[in-house]
């Protein structure tokens, strides 16, 4: 038996926005956020229209990988479950307030969503989600 060269992660399209940058992959985003960033619901729209030129008509993931420290409006949500093709959402970081807001986040969600510290766990969980539905 051969064992070939690992898959390679390959980035289709990186988006900067005013408030940090979005990586499109295969069938998911990950979302980097700048430091003291807020993201409102017109930022939210960007990304919305990000997911829409992409995975207009297939399911998809999104990782938000909180790398800094940034603030949210919670009805951003509100928005992002009538995505009806966003299948998973997964939050990575390692700081504790991190995980107090996850809490708070998901209240407003209300569709699958998961906190992870390591941010490849995030990614198997996130592919093993959007496969479900491919």
């Amino acid at each position: 038996m051969s064992i070939g060269p690992a898959k390679r992660t390959v980035i289709v399209r990186e988006y900067h926005l005013d408030v940090g940058k979005i990586q499109v992959f295969d069938n998911y985003m990950v979302s980097i956020f700048d430091e003291g960033a807020t993201l409102t619901l017109e930022r939210a729209y960007q990304i919305i229209g990000i997911s829409e030129i992409h995975f207009r008509d297939k399911p998809f993931g999104y990782i938000s990988n909180r790398i800094h420290s940034y603030a949210i409006d919670p009805t951003v949500y509100t928005y992002l479950r009538e995505l009806d093709n966003l299948k998973a959402f997964a939050i990575v970081s390692s700081r504790e307030v991190d995980m107090h807001n996850f809490n708070i986040e998901r209240l407003f969600y209300k569709k699958p969503m998961k906190f992870f510290i390591d941010y490849q766990n995030a990614l198997t969980w996130v592919r093993r989600r959007v496969r479900q539905f491919a």
